[in-house]
């Protein structure tokens, strides 16, 4: 595990102790973007009647998409789904709804409880195939960890 990824997840396991449910999405989000260099935009979205809510994000500007049907983009994708979804080069997957011109790559991984899909965590970052295994990995720990304090 890179030390990017120890120093973070640190970091997230105190504010998971320490915040209430709101304050601690937009923790969450706060030391993504702090602490994962390549992280350029992170979003939490909370599922609510088939749509997805923004409920925290951390970047250098809000997105327009604040609320996202599940039937659309690499965001709806990943719920309905109930998978991880990465996508390298989001210029060449038509599912992309682009929120920022900069974006080259985005993950999007589900965050569950009691089997049910509840949101997701939506990271983008301005270099092409910007993410491995290890960011993989550790944001569907990070997803694990959201659903049990939701």
């Amino acid at each position: 595990m890179n030390n990017s990824v120890q120093k973070a997840k640190d970091k997230l396991e105190r504010a998971t102790e320490e915040c209430d449910k709101t304050d601690f999405l937009q923790k969450v989000c706060d030391i993504l973007v702090q602490q994962m260099e390549s992280y350029s935009w992170v979003g939490i979205y909370l599922v609510k009647e088939k749509k997805l809510h923004l409920a925290a994000w951390q970047g250098p500007q809000p997105t327009e998409h604040t609320i996202i049907d599940v039937t659309q983009g690499i965001c709806g994708l990943a719920v309905r789904e109930e998978r991880t979804v990465v996508v390298d080069d989001v210029s060449s997957d038509d599912r992309y709804i682009s929120c920022f011109i900069s974006t080259r790559s985005e993950i999007v991984v589900p965050i569950s409880k009691n089997g049910n899909v509840i949101g997701e965590i939506d990271v983008d970052c301005d270099m092409v195939a910007a993410f491995d295994n290890n960011d993989i990995e550790f944001l569907e720990w990070l997803a694990g960890e959201i659903g049990e304090k939701l």
